[in-house]
């Protein structure tokens, strides 16, 4: 079984560390397996809609600015595009979505990136996929965008691979019984372009995370508000969250690839998380034995209601391999376990109080995997 297995009975231990916080004011120091990096903490809105699909009113022109105005650092609208000739009248058509692309080109500056996506209607009757960095639209075989249907939800993802840089987020897996048919019709190139995966959109999704992780997908966690009103950032507290070291879409595009990120329902909640020095999102050697992971986290309103009362590393099937008690807006902690606890590895945060109201899950971070 390799190297990684010969420690045998999971040992864990638990550290508080009191050290300098490891997430600054512009910035944490994360790394890769190679290389030191500074990232930056990015906060924004992955799934939004305009009255270019089904939203009640407003244009990208209007939503982003209005994320402008709200405080986010990035948006993507992800309006409709239509596989089914019956909702055409319900999503972008072909002039409107040049309009997304002219809109996000001139709200792009050096502090907010504007993402253009859309999201393909249901797709084989098994799931929606916000799709981000392809500028063009699917298209049928006349070239007519408003009757192009996928018969089979590997379809769309083979035509994702076949568009480099494109980037694929599995929505709402809860809209149906089969989501995405279990997250079957896996294979390496599909999953070099599905990166993300919703674990909030109005509803907890953490089960489908887990289960999609389980089925050997790399992905990161996003909580999203999938808004169709005009109430764009303002209207809502959950984020994604996206480590770059640059705000510009490249380097937000590169994040996504990366896993690099995590979701939260509290619009400020600072996470740093690395594995062996490796940043959330990465995967280490097989040969890996021991882990060390160190977690800090911090909610800089520092308010009683912001507490945070429970931090997670959770693995494969969704076991909890350690789990810290707490009662602070800051948390550093370091703990160790053996690798043959999981093939991946992910935070998962509790706090006083997340969007239902009440104490609850708050954050989820990107895994750190172990090569098998």
């Amino acid at each position: 079984m390799g190297s990684r297995r010969c420690l045998g009975l999971l040992a864990i231990i638990v550290m508080f560390v009191l050290i300098a916080p490891m997430i600054g004011s512009t910035g944490i120091a994360g790394s890769r397996p190679s290389e030191r990096v500074t990232y930056n903490l990015y906060f924004g809105d992955l799934h939004t809609h305009t009255a270019y699909s089904d939203a009640w009113e407003g244009t990208p022109w209007d939503a982003f600015k209005a994320a402008i105005e709200g405080g986010a650092d990035f948006m993507a609208t992800t309006d409709h595009v239509p596989l089914w000739n019956a909702y055409s009248g319900l999503a972008l058509d072909s002039e409107e979505w040049a309009d997304t692309l002219k809109a996000a080109d001139y709200y792009t500056s050096k502090k907010f990136a504007a993402l253009p996506g859309y999201e393909p209607w249901l797709l084989a009757d098994l799931g929606e996929i916000n799709t981000y960095n392809v500028r063009e639209l699917p298209t049928s075989e006349d070239g007519n965008p408003l009757k192009y249907k996928f018969d089979r939800l590997p379809d769309y993802y083979d035509w994702l691979v076949q568009h480099p840089g494109a980037i694929g987020q599995f929505n709402h897996p809860y809209y149906m019984t089969n989501a995405f048919d279990n997250f079957a019709y896996r294979t390496d190139a599909r999953d070099s372009v599905m990166n993300l995966i919703e674990v909030w959109n109005a509803e907890f999704t953490e089960e489908y995370y887990i289960m999609a992780l389980d089925a050997g997908w790399h992905l990161m966690p996003t909580a999203n508000s999938d808004t169709h009103e005009p109430n764009w950032i303002s209207g809502y507290e959950e984020r994604t969250v996206l480590l770059a070291e640059k705000l510009t879409p490249d380097d937000l595009y590169a994040a996504m690839r990366a896993h690099r990120g995590y979701a939260t329902l509290d619009k400020n909640l600072r996470i740093m998380y690395t594995l062996n020095g490796a940043i959330m999102g990465s995967i280490l050697p097989a040969t890996t034995s021991l882990c060390t992971a160190k977690i800090h986290i911090e909610d800089p309103d520092n308010t009683p209601m912001d507490k945070i009362t429970k931090v997670e590393i959770v693995s494969n099937g969704g076991k909890v391999i350690a789990s810290l008690d707490t009662d602070s807006t800051v948390v550093d902690w370091t703990v160790i376990f053996t690798a043959s606890s999981g093939s991946y590895f992910y935070v998962r945060v509790t706090t006083m109080s997340n969007v239902t109201g009440g104490e609850g899950l708050t954050a989820w971070t990107a895994p750190v995997w172990i090569d098998k």
